[in-house]
C-alpha cells in the first residue's frame, strides 16, 4: 500500500536499473518522490523510465569514478533543485580464494562496494547540506558480518560500508543528515541468479534461514525506505540486518537428531 512519506522529496538511487535499487526507486515514486537513478546499465535505466515516467531521471554513471558520481548527483539539483534522500546500492563481486585472488579482482570488488559508497555519500552530503539536511541509506550485506568462502573482497568491502556509514553519521549530524546502513541476507535478484537457479545450492542457503525463503527485492526496499523516512527521524549511525534470521542460525540444530 502506498503512502506519501516522500511526497515532494528528491532522491538519488545508485544501481537503480535492477534488483534492490530498482525496487527502491519504484517504491519511492509510488510514495511521491522524484528519483535520479544512477547505473552503468543503459538498457535497464530505459526500462525504469518506461515504468516510472518523468518521476525517474536516468543517469549513465560509473559509481567508482568520482567525476561521474559528482555529475550524476548534481543532476538532482539541476532537475529538481535539491536532494533529500539517497540510497547507495550499486554492487557486485569477483570471487576467489585468498591465495589465488588477483589484485585486479580485489580492487574491482572493493572499489564497487566500498569506495563507491564513500564517493556517493560525499557528494550527496554536500548537496543535502545545501538543502538543509537529509538521509542517506547505504546498502551493505550480511556478508559484512559473516565471512564468505571465496568472498574476502566482498565481505571486507561490505564490512567497511557499515563502519564508514557510522563515521559519516557522526560527522554529518551537524548538518541534519542521517546515515544508516542495511545488511540484506539472501535476496532473489539478478546478482543471485546462479544460486537461486540451482536447486541444491539454493536449498543449502534456505536451510540456514529460519524464515525459510530468500527475500524479494521489495522486502529489502521497504526497510531502506523506513530508514530514510521521517519515521526514523531519530535513528542515525546504526545498521539494520534484513536476513530472515540467517545471522542467528549458525549453531547446528541438534533437535533434528532427536528420536
Amino acid at each position: 500500500m502506498s503512502t506519501a512519506r516522500f511526497d515532494g522529496k528528491v532522491a538519488v538511487v545508485t544501481g537503480a536499473a535492477s534488483g534492490i535499487a530498482s525496487a527502491i526507486a519504484t517504491a519511492l515514486v509510488a510514495e511521491g518522490a522524484s528519483v535520479v537513478g544512477l547505473d552503468i546499465d543503459e538498457a535497464g535505466l530505459g526500462k525504469k523510465v518506461a515504468e516510472l515516467g518523468d518521476a525517474f531521471v536516468p543517469v549513465l554513471a560509473d559509481v567508482t569514478v568520482e567525476a561521474q558520481v559528482a555529475d550524476g548527483i548534481a543532476t538532482a539539483a539541476e532537475c529538481f533543485g535539491r536532494l533529500d534522500v539517497a540510497f547507495n546500492v550499486a554492487g557486485g563481486s569477483r570471487i576467489g580464494a585468498v591465495t589465488d585472488l588477483d589484485e585486479a579482482d580485489w580492487d574491482f570488488t572493493v572499489d564497487l562496494v566500498q569506495k563507491s559508497v564513500f564517493l556517493c555519500t560525499k557528494h550527496e552530503a554536500r548537496l543535502m547540506r545545501e538543502s538543509g539536511g537529509g538521509a542517506i541509506v547505504n546498502v551493505s550485506s550480511l556478508d559484512g558480518r559473516v565471512p564468505m568462502p571465496g568472498g574476502s573482497p566482498y565481505s571486507t568491502g561490505k564490512a567497511g560500508v557499515v563502519m564508514f556509514s557510522k563515521n559519516a553519521a557522526l560527522e554529518l549530524a551537524q548538518y541534519g543528515i542521517r546515515v544508516n546502513s542495511v545488511l540484506p541476507g539472501l535476496v532473489d535478484t539478478p546478482l543471485t541468479a546462479a544460486v537461486m537457479g540451482y536447486e541444491p545450492a539454493k536449498q543449502m542457503f534456505l536451510d540456514r534461514i529460519p524464515l525459510g525463503a530468500a527475500a524479494s527485492a521489495e522486502q529489502v526496499a521497504a526497510p531502506c525506505l523506513f530508514l530514510a523516512s521521517d519515521d526514523a527521524s531519530y535513528i542515525t549511525g546504526t545498521e539494520l540486518v534484513v536476513d530472515g534470521g540467517w545471522e542467528i542460525s549458525n549453531f547446528p540444530n541438534l533437535a533434528k537428531l532427536a528420536g
